[in-house]
């Protein structure tokens, strides 16, 4: 554990919250941790819809459930009631606890490796509605087109392996393992792409060949890894497909409800500002430019 208390002043990065709100039919909305609703207006698919958020009193001591009443409220404020598809980065609780109920109460394919179907199952989503993805083959629904590309988790990985039994909450936040993780390439027929980077891990030469002009990036854990490993996590993402604009997500306290103006992570789990700091130096070195997205506000990170 990390002796530094306190947490980073979002205040001194204001000035990163300058997405531009959207004002054509595509757009991306941030909903907090590394969920983000994509919609065209005709179609709208959607990134872990993690909005329970428990405490970490309840996560450290107890058990954990999907929190129906806070799921509910998010659908309702996001204006979210059809969904094509729900796709966690990877199944830890943070991500992939509240996904099934997502995907049921708005009609969605639950979309992942083996480890979602299980988490699928034990919501007791309906066989068909639980699509198992093969690693770098495209998915079609609507005007998007989706690929799922081998990824890691950012280390340390406090729950490895993978779930291997449906998971009937309320459980142990130590039976969503990790499972697999994902690299998620969105191309939509307007022309528009982005590369979807849940967490801040990487498979080496994974994502070659592949082209976004915008990244979504999780920096969830980022803040205390080597600056070494934060390099090669830009180049392995970032640079690799090429992207000059690059938004990042998960770096919100995921133990506070979404009811409530969010702030950064404390310093005990990770570090923002050193992040930043290292981030804006790639940034500078690729020509590339960083941003924070504005929570229920539906943006355009294209324009």
């Amino acid at each position: 554990m990390r002796l530094k208390l306190g947490r980073p002043d979002l205040g001194q990065y204001a000035h990163r919250f300058d997405v531009s709100p959207a004002t054509g039919p595509l757009g991306v909305t941030f909903l907090g941790v590394a969920s983000l609703l994509l919609d065209d207006g005709e179609t709208a698919v959607m990134t872990d819809g993690f909005f329970s958020r428990p405490s970490l009193a309840k996560v450290a001591l107890g058990k954990v459930s999907p929190d129906l009443a806070r799921i509910d409220a998010v659908l309702s404020r996001a204006g979210v009631d059809r969904l094509a598809a729900v796709l966690p980065v990877h199944t830890h609780y943070d991500h992939a606890m509240d996904s099934a109920v997502v995907a049921d109460r708005t009609g969605a394919d639950l979309v992942g490796g083996e480890s979602t179907a299980y988490v699928g199952r034990g919501h007791g989503l309906p066989a068909e509605r639980i699509r198992v993805a093969t690693p770098g083959e495209p998915m079609t629904y609507g005007k998007f087109t989706l690929t799922l590309v081998e990824s890691h988790h950012c280390p340390p990985d406090r729950f490895p392996g993978e779930i291997t039994d449906p998971v009937v909450p309320p459980v142990k936040v130590g039976a969503y393992k990790c499972g697999e993780a994902w690299s998620i390439l969105v191309e939509h027929t307007s022309g528009a792409n982005a590369l979807l980077q849940g967490s801040a891990g990487y498979v080496e030469g994974s994502l070659a060949g592949r082209r976004a002009d915008v990244a979504y990036l999780g920096v969830g854990q980022l803040g205390v890894q080597s600056e070494d490993y934060i390099r090669t996590y830009w180049a392995e993402t970032v640079d690799t497909v090429g992207a000059k604009r690059v938004v990042l997500t998960h770096w919100d306290d995921f133990f506070r409800p979404l009811d409530r103006d969010l702030r950064a992570l404390p310093y005990l789990g990770d570090d923002l500002d050193v992040t930043m700091r290292v981030l804006d130096e790639l940034a500078a070195e690729s020509g590339a430019s960083i941003h924070f997205p504005t929570v229920w506000r539906r943006e355009d990170p294209w324009a």
